[in-house]
């Protein structure tokens, strides 16, 4: 992406060290926004999935853009008040928040517990309310600013017949996410800040891969960069312009905006 059309704006990516987070922050950059790169990972030698945040850092840098890597577990609230001070201590601003991150929280129902509840919605939804809490100030100061909140298509009622056993503490979550996401655009509008929330579509990830079965037809996947036009657009919304929507990003400049 050539165009700089984010040029000296601020944005968060939580969930950056790998998937789509990764391939968000490198796109934003790329546009010209100066990045935070945000995610639990800071040491290859962790177990889990590959990358960490130096990685996208190092990913950003290494082609002339601006990053930095603030770690933070969104399932904890110090740590999203520390990330949004550190924000403004090294940038001056904030001008987007893309809540990325997310447990990806996984049972069926005869095996999930109420922990795994709890933790899903601690970290996917009780997250959201912290950040805004925090965020919307900092942008409100500034002249307004954009929240991005990652969805997924299993958050509707119609991609029952296509998910397997287990996903109902997720969609559950992400359902919540996108009512979050719509009530509370309008009671911010006047602040300056918009809230969308986006379906990024089947994007190929470590964790997708991970959690599909060996012989899948990738043909029809999106990879993370492809993300990045819908995101993009997103990023330079306030309070007067596209707020309080659920989009898809493959539908970007097909049926929206």
């Amino acid at each position: 992406m050539s165009e700089k059309v984010l040029d000296g704006k601020v944005i968060i990516v939580t969930g950056s060290s790998r998937g789509i987070g990764k391939g968000l922050a490198i796109g934003l950059a790329e546009a010209g926004a100066k990045v935070v790169v945000s995610a639990r990972t800071v040491d290859s030698s962790s177990p889990g999935l590959p990358g960490t945040i130096k990685d996208t850092v190092d990913a950003i840098t290494s082609v002339g853009g601006t990053a930095i890597a603030i770690r933070a577990d969104i399932s904890i609230e110090d740590d999203i008040v520390n990330l949004i001070e550190q924000t403004v201590q090294n940038f001056g601003r904030i001008d987007c928040l893309v809540n990325n991150a997310m447990a990806p929280t996984r049972g069926i129902f005869d095996e999930a517990t109420a922990e795994m509840w709890d933790e899903s919605m601690r970290t996917n939804v009780r997250s959201l309310f912290l950040f805004s809490r925090e965020v919307i100030p900092v942008m409100a100061r500034n002249g307004g600013g954009s929240i991005i909140n990652v969805s997924s298509g299993g958050a509707a009622h119609e991609s029952n017949p296509q998910l397997p056993p287990g996903y109902t503490t997720y969609v559950v979550a992400k359902a919540a996410m996108e009512r979050y996401s719509t009530s509370l655009a309008p009671e911010v509008a006047q602040r300056g800040v918009a809230i969308n929330a986006m379906r990024p579509g089947a994007v190929k990830t470590e964790l997708s891969t991970l959690e599909m079965p060996a012989d899948t037809d990738w043909s029809d996947w999106q990879e993370p960069k492809e993300v990045v036009p819908a995101v993009v657009f997103l990023a330079q919304q306030r309070g007067d312009g596209f707020t309080g929507r659920v989009v898809n990003s493959p539908d970007y400049l097909k049926l929206w905006p």
